[in-house]
């Protein structure tokens, strides 16, 4: 090798162990992948789960696992006490999270193929179910809502984490503003318990389902 094609080696070998410790600092935990880092440093997993109050021997719900991103967090959180029913309609997610989960040996986790409508988590099962990322994609969001409830023990909670569109204008086209979604979550049937808003770009709204009007 030439002194030229050398130098240009350790250059790359440099900028990749810089980028590479770079990683090591921004990810402490052994769940997150590479491509999930920035999202997680945008909506830290960490302060998610406390804000929504994920405890050890939960029975959870994810709607719109995806790949795992999530679902790793939440599992690790509830541990093998607990349950975590990980939805989406994308089957080939569904599969990579199912290998995912259980190559981090995760036997908590329970694989729910569902619909654009139906979630085919169990009903009044859930002491929470929970949504990152997925309101502002989904076809027909407040059927889907409504039809989550169903999953739900009588003080069940679901708790959604959702880019506001007021915080970050430019978003626009892709993320809803806060009073869209308030409209959908009250037009579901659900009443907000809480809400946290001290992330710079997205919103956690904790809910719980409207009290029937006795006449």
């Amino acid at each position: 090798m030439n002194a030229k094609a050398l130098a240009k080696s350790v250059v790359f070998l440099a900028a990749f162990a810089a980028g590479f410790a770079a990683w090591g600092e921004q990810n402490h935990d052994s769940l997150t992948l590479p491509h999930e880092v920035r999202l997680n440093e945008r909506q830290p997993p960490e302060f998610v789960l406390n804000s929504i109050g994920i405890r050890p021997g939960m029975v959870v719900g994810e709607i719109g696992a995806g790949r795992g991103r999530y679902t790793v967090q939440i599992a690790s959180r509830i541990g093998p006490q607990g349950a975590l029913y990980a939805n989406d309609i994308d089957r080939d997610s569904l599969e990579f999270l199912r290998r995912r989960s259980a190559g981090l040996g995760f036997k908590n986790v329970k694989i729910v193929a569902g619909t654009v409508t139906e979630t085919g988590l169990p009903e009044k099962a859930m002491d929470l179910v929970v949504m990152v990322n997925v309101v502002h994609c989904l076809a027909e969001p407040i059927t889907l809502l409504r039809n989550a409830g169903i999953s739900l023990k009588p003080a069940g909670q679901i708790a959604i984490v959702e880019g506001n569109l007021d915080k970050d204008p430019s978003a626009a086209g892709e993320w809803f503003s806060r009073a869209k979604l308030m409209g959908i979550f009250e037009a579901a049937g659900y009443t907000l318990v809480r809400e946290e808003a001290s992330l710079p770009r997205d919103n956690i709204y904790l809910l719980k389902k409207r009290a029937p009007v006795v006449d």
